[in-house]
């Protein structure tokens, strides 16, 4: 009889740990080939993990909740029936992705165990910050069945320290507004990928200083341009052709004329990203976003662009995007026209240094230059908004990148083909 370990799978370049979400199998049950066992989660994206084989699933390691490296085995499925010794006990084995001696001290604690259960997370958490278990029992929990979450726990440190940085007086006492739930309001608890999105954010206004720019293009050649290839595109390719690649690709040709956009920052050191990565905001089904990256933007033809995003932003929709196709990004586009905003100030996706706001195309009256004098004509117009780390990004180089966006696809060859 073989026993056929599940391991936690390398999900990423930079990823070295996942949490278990939920088993899909429980111990006992009969497991086919590629049945799905357990979903699991990274900061980044959701994934299941299927069975490369057949068999029972005789034990996991870990709990719903827990947090595992990379390469530590996560269940044990016996691929013969007969012969199951119930009381074998199969240690997980050590993985390439060790735990440091500071993560250990972090993890383990000599305090006497809680009657409560918190996850690997929040003890981390709490034994980084010293946070003893009589304090953790005393916190209030936002979670399922009053459970004490990453949130509480981070609410409760900063409250705490608070107090012991600022003494209470009656001089200094300032009253801090609360949100309270009144009768028939709706409390929904944010899900996982929503409490990513909202700490992201949160940070990276705490971390990058954040200017807005606004430019207005004429886009009337490349509307009507799509028009005419839009039909035979769809025919051949058996897809719809957006506006996106052209915006894609408009930005990537601006990024190569201005590097120090395409950017990071470290310290006090600017990276210059050598690859032009750009991410593609996506609103799923269940209102939330993810930013899936086109790799080497620059490298790809309309074509090659148009089929990369329709690929990504379907995948993206049904969750089957791979966790290394949301990673890298150097530059992110927002298409804030989908929902007939004229424009935005979208907030910068760490660690990159900018992030490029799409606005509606409009119809509108235009003043026109001509040889016979000026003239007005209807134009389809778009504000483009970028908004961008002012450490590393200042307004003339923000600027100076809008207005060539703008010069390329005013200056769009209508003439080429898909």
């Amino acid at each position: 009889m073989a026993k056929f370990e599940i391991v936690m799978p390398k999900l990423g370049e930079s990823i070295i740990q996942a949490t278990i979400i939920r088993w899909l199998k429980a111990v006992g049950e009969t497991i086919h080939e590629d049945d799905s066992i357990v979903d699991i989660a990274t900061d980044k994206v959701d994934s299941e993990i299927p069975s490369p084989v057949e068999g029972i699933l005789t034990k996991v390691f870990y709990e719903e909740g827990d947090i595992v490296p990379v390469g530590k085995v996560i269940a044990i499925i016996e691929t013969g029936i007969d012969g199951i010794n119930e009381n074998e006990e199969v240690s997980p084995r050590e993985s390439e992705t060790e735990v440091s001696p500071t993560q250990e001290r972090l993890i383990i604690t000599k305090e006497p165990a809680s009657a409560r259960f918190y996850s690997p997370l929040v003890k981390t958490i709490a034994g980084k910050e010293n946070i003893t278990v009589a304090e953790l029992d005393s916190i209030q929990g936002s979670g399922s069945g009053g459970r004490v979450n990453k949130n509480d726990l981070l609410n409760y440190i900063k409250s705490k320290t608070e107090k012991q940085a600022t003494p209470i007086t009656a001089a200094s006492t300032v009253a801090i507004p609360v949100s309270v739930a009144g009768t028939g309001d709706q409390i929904v608890e944010m899900d996982r990928i929503r409490r990513l999105i909202a700490d992201h954010m949160v940070m990276s206004k705490q971390v990058s200083p954040h200017v807005t720019s606004f430019i207005e293009a004429d886009v009337t050649n490349i509307v009507n341009w799509r028009n005419r290839v839009k039909d035979g595109f769809q025919k051949r390719e058996n897809e719809k052709f957006t506006f996106m690649p052209v915006f894609v690709e408009a930005a990537a040709k601006a990024l190569i004329d201005f590097p120090g956009v395409n950017a990071s920052v470290e310290g006090h050191s600017i990276i210059l990203r050598k690859n032009i990565n750009i991410g593609m905001a996506t609103s799923l089904p269940n209102g939330n976003l993810i930013v899936p990256v086109i790799k080497n933007a620059d490298q790809k033809n309309l074509r090659g662009l148009a089929l990369t995003v329709n690929d990504l932003a379907n995948r993206a929709r049904q969750n089957k995007l791979l966790p290394d196709e949301i990673q890298g990004g150097t530059f992110t586009i927002t298409n804030l026209g989908t929902f007939g905003s004229i424009t935005g100030t979208p907030i910068i996706n760490q660690p990159q240094v900018a992030i490029l706001g799409l606005g509606v195309i409009q119809k509108k009256p235009v003043v026109l230059e001509t040889p016979q004098g000026d003239v007005i004509a209807i134009r389809h117009r778009i504000i483009l908004s970028l908004t961008y780390d002012h450490r590393a990004v200042d307004g003339a180089l923000g600027g100076m990148y809008l207005q060539r966006i703008t010069k390329y696809l005013e200056e769009f060859d209508i003439r080429q083909t898909i």
